[in-house]
């Protein structure tokens, strides 16, 4: 198999096995584990038709790199490809989610008292918040709850910085927001059918 696949190429069995193989194995590892991020982030988005779509593509490229490996158990190169292909996909896959911003994040700022200049820019820029008073071990503060688009998510710790350079915040990642059109990838609005009801 592997000399025709070397004389349909036009190489050599020698750089096929030791070069051409491995790259191809190092790459697809790359491809799978990269989708395999992205399939789970849109799971806990409760994208149900991309992450199914991706885990097929996911698992398709696997099984053609874990069958070269099993071809070629007597070459290290191929584990090593392998694994390296594998720890490349993690970070490429964070790389890719870092960029495409799923989703919407919860964010806390936690300031000893309210920050009148901070609920004004809130108020006046559209962004819809939740202002509480509570307890520290330092005292009195004031908790501020904001939630955004993570696309926003950078020019917003920004302006918090912007109004108190030592504000405390917290950012956290949450699946669903209540006035949030709940629909799948076809348009199928969850939300519809309940008002439709």
């Amino acid at each position: 198999m592997e000399s025709m696949l070397a004389e349909q190429l036009g190489v050599s069995p020698e750089i096929f096995h030791y070069v051409l193989l491995p790259l191809l194995i190092f790459v697809a590892r790359i491809g799978d584990v990269s989708i395999n991020t992205l399939r789970i982030i849109y799971m806990l988005h409760g994208k149900k038709w991309i992450s199914t779509f991706l885990g097929f593509f996911e698992s398709l490229i696997w099984i053609l790199a874990i069958s070269q490996i099993f071809q070629n158990v007597d070459s290290m190169i191929t584990y090593f490809a392998y694994a390296s292909g594998f720890a490349c996909g993690v970070f490429v896959g964070m790389l890719i989610e870092d960029r495409l911003a799923i989703g919407r994040v919860v964010v806390r700022v936690i300031e000893p008292s309210i920050n009148t200049d901070l609920i004004e820019f809130l108020d006046t820029n559209g962004y819809r918040y939740s202002n509480i008073s509570g307890l520290s071990k330092e005292g009195d503060v004031n908790i501020l709850f904001t939630v955004i688009k993570r696309e926003k998510l950078k020019a917003t710790i920004g302006i918090i910085k912007k109004y108190n350079p030592n504000a405390y915040y917290t950012v956290e990642g949450i699946k669903r927001v209540s006035d949030e059109d709940v629909s799948d990838e076809k348009g199928f609005s969850f939300r519809k059918l309940i008002i439709r009801k």
